[in-house]
């Protein structure tokens, strides 16, 4: 069967099944479970599985992993990846399928990401006889939380037995419209680190300054201080960020406290240079606490690495987008500084990372990501499976 007729056929078996898939992402938005604990959706995955005929496997705890196999099963192996972990969030939607747990939501679309590679699962498994190699199927916990997933996976053999010589992911995006895909090769996403600082002294009176060290002082010289990392010490070109985003110390007004404790993130496009200001963080954090008379405490959680975007099957991925949705509906991905666990798969083996257009305003659901309010538009979702499908069987 030529290429694009398996594409058709594609689409059509997606028409037919897309309100069962929409019935599968509901479930799984009421139902949602943070990272590592997906305990709850990992059986249910394996479920839809097993009703598939498939044998999964479980990795990680949480994660699950299988395989279909079409004609001459060992010529290729191309590898699918969906994140299943939802975040801490109180969702503020209202509608008859918000989530059921309290302070839980999957507000970054990890219900559809599963929903669509369940979904190409079922395309694949449906048209066998048509397409040649194997497909991997990665359902992967902890995209959310350091040290990622993706490397807890990689770590015990998902990328092994077989040997995946490529893999895709898609994450939905609201700011993309709905019918639209988008895609980027080379850098497309940056590495992100965690910092946490703590500056102590001994305390005091607020009335007498002079008899103690004040952490509040350093902690405000420390945040205009580590400015200076991107500022002054990175090349303009080279994206780059640092954020102090949360600064926690004393309980009134008459006392100096033992101790102020700050948090921030780290982000680059640049491994060098990444760990470099690594050293530089920390050299500006022991001096500004050294010339007051501080003590320091500095941890940088080193997370996930940038995500680099193979440019070949980034352009391959593209003119199969430009097939199945028209060249008018295939965009180009802006360069962002947020970070994936895709990337760790991106630095073993080729991959492409895409974006799925989820916004339409009529449904109201152009709410960004991470936020109480963010919802998709659902005929996502059988674009995404498809996609997907037609993804892992393109001709090499």
């Amino acid at each position: 069967m030529h290429e694009t007729e398996l594409y058709q056929l594609f689409k059509q078996t997606a028409a037919a099944h897309s309100a069962a898939w929409i019935a599968t992402r509901r479930h799984l938005h009421q139902h949602p479970e943070l990272s590592y604990q997906e305990f709850e959706t990992a059986a249910f995955v394996q479920e839809k599985l097993r009703a598939l005929g498939l044998t999964p496997m479980v990795l990680a705890q949480t994660g699950v992993v299988a395989c279909v196999e079409g004609k001459n099963p060992t010529s290729r192996v191309v590898a699918l990846r969906a994140d299943m972990d939802a975040l801490p969030i109180q969702e503020e939607n209202h509608i008859p399928y918000a989530s059921t747990k309290p302070g839980i939501m999957h507000a970054c679309g990890h219900d559809v990401h599963t929903t669509c590679l369940l979904g190409a699962a079922e395309l694949l498994v449906a048209t066998r006889e048509h397409w040649e190699g194997t497909v991997k199927f990665i359902f992967q916990p902890g995209e959310e939380k350091n040290p990622g997933g993706a490397s807890i996976m990689i770590r015990e053999g998902v990328l092994d037995n077989p040997k995946p010589s490529a893999i895709y992911a898609l994450h939905v995006h609201p700011g993309l419209p709905i019918g639209k895909l988008s895609f980027r090769g080379g850098k497309v996403m940056a590495s992100a680190d965690e910092l946490y600082i703590t500056l102590r002294a001994k305390g005091g009176h607020a009335a007498a300054p002079h008899l103690t060290a004040d952490p509040i002082v350093g902690a405000a010289q420390l945040v205009l201080a580590l400015q200076q990392v991107v500022s002054r010490n990175t090349n303009p070109f080279d994206p780059s960020v640092l954020s102090i985003t949360s600064l926690q110390g004393g309980t009134t007004t008459n006392v100096i406290p033992r101790e102020v404790k700050m948090m921030g993130t780290f982000r680059a496009m640049d491994e060098h240079w990444r760990f470099e200001a690594h050293k530089r963080i920390r050299q500006i954090a022991e001096q500004t606490a050294a010339s007051l008379s501080l003590e320091l405490d500095l941890h940088i959680d080193v997370g996930y690495p940038f995500v680099y975007n193979d440019p070949a099957l980034s352009a391959k991925a593209r003119q199969v987008a430009e097939v199945l949705m028209g060249e008018q509906n295939v965009e180009e991905t802006e360069l962002r500084m947020g970070a994936e666990d895709f990337a760790y798969y991106t630095h073993h083996i080729p991959g492409c990372f895409f974006r799925l257009g989820t916004g339409n305003p009529e449904l109201d659901t152009e709410h960004g990501v991470h936020t109480p309010r963010f919802n998709v538009d659902e005929s996502a979702i059988a674009i995404g499976a498809t996609m997907l499908a037609a993804l892992a069987t393109k001709t090499m």
